[in-house]
């Protein structure tokens, strides 16, 4: 999603030590932010870090910040979706309104941040449909598209999705800005 962003991208797996970061924050901006922090104070370089999840309407924003831990510490993909779907059983469609939410935080070492968000709206549907993708995807209907986000291929999602929405507006302040980012 960088590839024309005009951006030098590591992957923290590129980072030989490196601190595990707890993600304990009550928003996904105060966990981006932690990612982001803590590890560009590890590194010493400019960090972009995210944080993103899946709200539900009649959850109150469920799962919310505990998305991939929703159904446990030992949570899996099925697990979670299980769960989701056990607390929506006999809400009509009109009431499964949900949001993917992303937010980014590009920190740097001298503690200036920006964040970027992005969402996606859909519904829950009350079944998995299609293979694609990962977390939540089978559940998430689109119905402009009249598919879930597990049906679509990947170029379509990485060009709709709550991520790329963040990214656009990350590129989009990066172009405007022009900021002496470390290593670009």
């Amino acid at each position: 999603m960088l590839e024309d962003a005009n951006v030098m991208v590591f992957s923290l797996n590129d980072f030989a030590d490196h601190p595990v970061i707890e993600e304990d924050g009550e928003t996904f901006f105060e966990n981006a932010l932690k990612k982001a922090k803590t590890i560009s104070d590890a590194i010493g370089e400019t960090v972009l870090a995210d944080d993103s999840g899946l709200e539900v309407d009649y959850l109150g924003g469920k799962p919310g910040v505990r998305s991939s831990r929703y159904s446990g510490d030992d949570a899996t993909d099925d697990t979670n979706i299980a769960k989701l779907l056990y607390q929506l059983n006999g809400v009509s469609a009109e009431n499964r309104g949900a949001s993917f939410r992303c937010v980014l935080v590009l920190y740097s070492p001298d503690g200036w941040f920006e964040s970027f968000e992005g969402s996606l709206r859909g519904l829950i549907s009350e079944e998995p449909i299609g293979n694609g993708g990962f977390g939540y995807d089978p559940v998430f209907f689109m119905p402009e598209k009249g598919v879930t986000v597990a049906q679509l291929p990947a170029e379509i999602k990485n060009r709709i999705s709550h991520r790329a929405e963040a990214v656009k507006k990350l590129k989009k302040w990066l172009q405007n800005e022009m900021i002496p980012l470390r290593n670009n």
